[in-house]
């Protein structure tokens, strides 16, 4: 038990550090030559960096980009949150990722000449790496912080919420200023961007995804296997084949698409030739537990 945790730790911290080092390479690589703006917390950072800099004249040292640091530093009350609410593990996780992320936004070097110059190919192409990386994340069962660790919160607390929901309703204050303080084409390239990158996550972050799954055996101790393992509600029904006649069990449970191997392992232990149906983004109204690792 305990060499499968320390398994499942290790598997969490690699996509954890994949998944940072793929965000911080979209922000640095893509977006911040074009002088585009990022949503949610890293926004405010880049915000505040944006004041710090341009207007008080405070330089950075060495040249390194002053947007992670203030990102890190904005993350100290949410780690509380994490703590309190999506427990030890995710607690631990989210300080590594955020600082690991913070390590990668400062240190990976900003072009001083865009490598994509046209603006719309970069916020698509920009925002399908950054939304990868932090979809990577937050499926390892961390948190890049900010706008995440209240995405995991919200998801936990209310099914209908995402974590890229959230960031889009961030968005809506972040750009509100950008559009007050700079160029309005600057302003619609980074929603444009934003979006991109938020649909991506909630693609990549396959714990926002439901899955409603039929099983048919004939074999008996599926469902108290998936119950007892999976700790899922099953329903029951008695089935016939309209073909042979024959009468088989037909089980009907709810589950994150992240657990669609775990759920067939399960299956097929027992009974190799169970048929089984999947049925993604099944809409649950009641007691469905969304589980976020």
């Amino acid at each position: 038990m305990e060499k499968l945790k320390n398994k499942k730790m290790v598997i969490r911290v690699a996509w954890a550090t994949l998944g940072s080092l793929l965000f911080a390479t979209g922000v640095n690589i893509i977006i911040l030559p074009l002088h585009l703006y990022n949503g949610t917390f890293l926004g405010i950072a880049q915000l505040i960096r944006t004041f710090l800099v341009d207007y008080l004249k405070i330089a950075a040292l060495g040249g390194i980009n002053l947007d992670g640091i203030i990102f890190w530093l904005l993350n100290v009350p949410l780690f509380y949150m994490a703590w309190k609410v999506l427990g030890r593990s995710f607690f631990y996780l989210s300080i590594y990722t955020t600082t690991i992320e913070t390590l990668f936004m400062t240190f990976i070097p900003i072009p001083n000449t865009p490598i994509i110059e046209d603006y719309l190919t970069a916020c698509i192409i920009g925002g399908l790496v950054a939304g990868v990386g932090t979809g990577l994340i937050l499926r390892g069962g961390s948190s890049g912080g900010g706008q995440d660790t209240l995405g995991m919160v919200c998801a936990k607390k209310y099914p209908s919420f995402s974590v890229g929901k959230v960031s889009i309703i961030m968005n809506i204050f972040v750009y509100g200023i950008c559009l007050m303080v700079f160029d309005i084409e600057i302003t619609v390239y980074s929603l444009i961007y934003a979006t991109v990158m938020a649909m991506t996550c909630d693609r990549v972050h396959v714990q926002n995804i439901s899955l409603s799954v039929m099983i048919f055996t004939k074999k008996d101790g599926v469902e108290q296997a998936v119950m007892q393992e999976m700790r899922r509600g099953v329903t029951e029904w008695e089935g016939k084949g309209s073909y042979t006649k024959e009468e088989s069990k037909v089980f009907v449970v709810m589950i994150s698409k992240y657990e669609q191997n775990e759920i067939t392992r399960i299956v097929h232990d027992i009974d190799p030739n169970a048929f089984m149906i999947f049925t993604e983004g099944a809409k649950a109204v009641g007691n469905f537990e969304k589980r976020l690792s």
